[in-house]
This record gives C-alpha cells, sequence and structure tokens, in this order.
C-alpha cells in the first residue's frame, strides 16, 4: 500500500500486532501524546537498545552489534539520504546556533572504497570541462551551494557574499549553467554560474582613508578621500558604512552627512576580498544663539533670582557661559546664573557665550525692601518673584487688573512696548505693573505673563501661532517674556510643535490653555 497508508493502518490497529505490542506501544495511535510515546517506545526498544543508535545505523544496518544478520533490521533503501539529510540536519542545526555544541559522532567505515567520492548518478560528466579559475559569490546576501547542478538538489551550505572559491568545473549544460566549485574549508559543490564573477587578476591591497576635518559641524557634508592600492586596483568596487549612521550618514559615492552630535566609524570595504579602513569623526552642533527668558527685573534688597536661559539649537555642544554684574555694589551674580540684590540702585548683569561670545543683558533695579501687606494680589494669581501668571484671559484690562491688587501706592501699568496703558486699554505678555509712591517714586514693579500671548496683546490668535511657528523654524526669535510665554510645557525649554498644537486647539475652542 506504501509507506503512508501503511504507517497510518499501523497508527490505527497495529496492523495485526498482539494486543501485548498494542499495549506496549499505546496502539492506536489517535492523540498526539499517544503517537509520539508509542513511537519513541518503538524506537528505543527495537533500534536504540539493540546498538542501531544513530538515524544512520537505523536506516541502514551495518553494525555487528546485535544478533540479527547485516542489512536486514533497516526502514530505509534509499542511498542518498545520508548526504541529503545531513545537509538537513547541518542547516537545522546552524539556524538555532548550536553548531559550536560538543557533539559525539558514531560514523561507520568501510574498506576497500574509492579515493575520489562518486558523484550523483545523474550527473553527467559531459556537462562540464575542466577550470581551475578564482571565483566570488557576487550575491546580496548569501549563495546556495547545492549538492547537483540544479535548484531540485539539497543545499549542502550556504556561503556569505564575496567568499572566494575555486571553479574546479565550468557547466555547458544547455538551460541554466552551473559551475563545480571547492570551498575554502574543502567542501565541492555546485553554483549557479550567474552568481560567480571571476576574481580579477588585480585586487585592492590597501585602503587608506582621510578628511579634510574630522570634526564636522551637524549638518554639514564633506567627501572622504579614499586612496587605493595598488593604483591598478583603483576602478574595484568599494562599499561604505557608518557605524552610527544616526550620527552621519555615507552614502555610496563616499559623501558624509552631520545628522547629529556624536562619534561614529567610517568603514570602507572592497566588495572583492574585504581590505577594510577606518576613519573616526566627531560631529558638533555649534550654538548659533542665546535667549534670556527674564531680561527686566526689578528686586527688593536681599531677594536672589536664578536666571534662566534658553540655547538654540538646544543640542548644541558648548553651552558654557560667563556671569557679570556692571556694578557688583548694586548686585551680584554667580558663576551659576544666581542674582543677589544688594543695594538700591539700577545695573545690568551681562551673559556671554564662550562660544561665539554671544551676548544677553538684563536690566536689574533693586529697590527698597517692602514690608509685610504693602502689595497683596488676589490669591488666584501666582507671583514668582517679578513675574504674575495665573490671569483670566476674560479679564484683562487695566481696570479688572487693578481690581485684583490691594496697595496704598499708585499703580501704573505700562504696554511692554513701554506706552502707559489706559483704564479699558488690554494687558498682555510683557506689560509692566508699577508701584510708586506720594512722591512718584519706583516702590516695585511686576511683569505680566500670559502663556499663549507671545506678541503682548492679551489675546491667544493667529498671530501667536505664527510667531512661535516662526521661532521653531528659526525664522523669528521670541525673547524674554514672550519667549516664556510660548513655552506652554513650562519645562524652561523653546517653544516646541507640542507648545504650537495647544495653542492651536486653544484657538479651536478645544482645549483653553492653562494660565
Amino acid at each position: 500500500m506504501g509507506a503512508i497508508k501503511n504507517g497510518l493502518q499501523y497508527a490505527k490497529d497495529g496492523k495485526g500486532a498482539s494486543e501485548e505490542t498494542k499495549t506496549k506501544y499505546f496502539i492506536p495511535w489517535n492523540t498526539k501524546e499517544r503517537a509520539i510515546t508509542g513511537g519513541a517506545i518503538f524506537i528505543g526498544s527495537s533500534y536504540i537498545n539493540v546498538g542501531q543508535n544513530t538515524l544512520y545505523l537505523q536506516k541502514f544496518h551495518v553494525t555487528s552489534n546485535t544478533s540479527q544478520e547485516l542489512f536486514w533490521h533497516q526502514y530505509m533503501t534509499n542511498v542518498l539520504a545520508p548526504y541529503s539529510e545531513s545537509s538537513s540536519i547541518y542547516s537545522g542545526y546552524s539556524s538555532t546556533g548550536i553548531l559550536s555544541n560538543s557533539m559525539t559522532f558514531i560514523i561507520p567505515v568501510y574498506q576497500n572504497m574509492p579515493e575520489n567520492l562518486c558523484q550523483s548518478p545523474n550527473i553527467l560528466e559531459s556537462d562540464f570541462v575542466e577550470d581551475n579559475t578564482k571565483v566570488y559569490a557576487d550575491v546580496e546576501n548569501t549563495l546556495n551551494i547545492r549538492t547537483g547542478p540544479s535548484t531540485s538538489y539539497e543545499s549542502l551550505i550556504k556561503i556569505d557574499r564575496n567568499v572566494v572559491m575555486t571553479r574546479i568545473a565550468k557547466g555547458r549544460q544547455s538551460g541554466e549553467l552551473w559551475d563545480k566549485v571547492l570551498l575554502p574549508n574543502g567542501m565541492v559543490g555546485y553554483a549557479f554560474s550567474n552568481y560567480l564573477k571571476e576574481v580579477p587578476n588585480v585586487q585592492i591591497e590597501e585602503i587608506k582613508l582621510s578628511l579634510d576635518n574630522i570634526k564636522m559641524e551637524k549638518g554639514s557634508s564633506q567627501k572622504l578621500k579614499v586612496e587605493i592600492m595598488p593604483q591598478e586596483a583603483k576602478d574595484r568596487k568599494i562599499e561604505f558604512t557608518s557605524s552610527h549612521a544616526n550620527v552621519a550618514s555615507i552614502n555610496e559615492e563616499g559623501n558624509i552627512l552631520a545628522l547629529k552630535s556624536g562619534k561614529t566609524t567610517i568603514t570602507a570595504k572592497s566588495i572583492e576580498n574585504n581590505v577594510t579602513a577606518q576613519i573616526e569623526i566627531e560631529v558638533y552642533t555649534p550654538l548659533t544663539d542665546m535667549q534670556i527668558l527674564t531680561d527686566k527685573l526689578v528686586m527688593q534688597e536681599g531677594d536672589s533670582f536664578v536666571i534662566t536661559l534658553n540655547f538654540t539649537p538646544e543640542d548644541a555642544d558648548n553651552k558654557t557661559v560667563k556671569y557679570s554684574s556692571q556694578s557688583d555694589e548694586i548686585a551680584t551674580v554667580d558663576n551659576t546664573g544666581v542674582i543677589q540684590a544688594l543695594a538700591k540702585g539700577k545695573t545690568k548683569i551681562v551673559v556671554e557665550t564662550e562660544e561665539n561670545s554671544i551676548k544677553r543683558e538684563i536690566e536689574v533695579e533693586v529697590i527698597e525692601k517692602l514690608k509685610e501687606g504693602e502689595i497683596v494680589f488676589d490669591e488666584n494669581l501666582r507671583v514668582v518673584q517679578n513675574e504674575i501668571s495665573g490671569w483670566n484671559l476674560e479679564n484683562l484690562s487695566v481696570t479688572q487688573i487693578k481690581e485684583k491688587i490691594q496697595t496704598l501706592y499708585t499703580i501704573k501699568i505700562y504696554h511692554s512696548s513701554g506706552r502707559e496703558l489706559t483704564e479699558n486699554e488690554q494687558v498682555g505678555t510683557g506689560s509692566k505693573i508699577q508701584f510708586l509712591d506720594e512722591n512718584n517714586s519706583i516702590k516695585m514693579e511686576y511683569y505680566i505673563l500670559i502663556y499663549g500671548d507671545v506678541n503682548g496683546d492679551g489675546k491667544i490668535n493667529s498671530i501667536d501661532l505664527l510667531k512661535v511657528q516662526r521661532h521653531i523654524l528659526e525664522l523669528e526669535t521670541l525673547q524674554g517674556f514672550f519667549l516664556k510665554a510660548g513655552n506652554l510645557n513650562r519645562n524652561g525649554k523653546n517653544p516646541s510643535s507640542i507648545d504650537l498644537l495647544k495653542i492651536q486647539r486653544h484657538i479651536l475652542e478645544l482645549q483653553a490653555i492653562e494660565q
């Protein structure tokens, strides 16, 4: 009936076996568990325990460890099976990564065997002509070396691209041509001739790399200089790679593009014989601008204030700055940016970057220390040093602002441009609240902060959206309170696309900006 039908019949009823045998082997094999367990017992008792303890010895009975006659107790007569199935087992071990494990091989050694391996019976010697040419695998990834000259033959081994081998016989079949090759490990097999290229007489022996600048600015590009030796091999193909392509990329022509700060190694490798050379480059992000979130400051004697800086771009490598005060008698500043108000008067705090000497100034006025209760703000407002936020966007006229303050001092409110505002005018970001005594002397100044209002008109609309967008694109720079008003995340960084989205949702009345 054939192997399949016979096997199914045996699984069903043991094919005439005794009840004792059926019980021993868990017949019928009507579940996976019964089939696996019963089959294992059958193989164990019938083969392994009598000395046929390998797949080969089970299929080909050539061991004399049993009392049975040789060549009788076996279940295969396919003489090509050891060749094809060992190749399959090798592939399985290779794919599971256990080739390096320790193994014990039991190999029958036959007497009076021929010196040379026999070809497969259906491989015609007339289809080949002797050859002795060095070739390499010209493929994208790997090339199958097969046991015969056709894809119908088993894969003997897969070899990597550019592996050099010897073509010992050149195919001259009709149709697809296959060549017989000798691999570096001594294996002999067949490869499709379209995937084999002859190794040129002159190959690359050395590659030298150089650059005009091994330290590149982010966004810059330059071409890698490649010197090939000997000169006669200069036209051989070179492959370029970057160890950290997110730091700097390189294309097939050797053009390097710096993408972000960091280090990467550029490798040049000859395709034909894997000669390599490397060069390390560093990508540097230069500082182009610096912003101060507070550029005007009124401080009471004895108060301190921490300067907050933003840098463009945010990933600039050198953010080192130097702080100085034009008058240490009035206010000092330490190397961490902490201002200390000492005595009445006006001065300027200067901040200068180490790179590119970008300077920014903070106007500081120190006044007498106010007594507790001299100026009291509405409890819903947030007062941080000289900055007031938490405003209701519906009530931002000068009159409404004054209603939220209890004081005996005269209150004047000025637009960010310096113009004094009238009672019914709208107050916006950067507007100054000034407190004056009876002699018209300034007792204190505070600045209004409205998140989302980056142009100082007290409204959040498409103008603010555009200004934040232009700041992100580095077409326009927000400074001081306006920069802070654009940072809706309140993380001390430059406004981002997230801040832009929040302004947009506020305008569309999907989600109001929290003040």
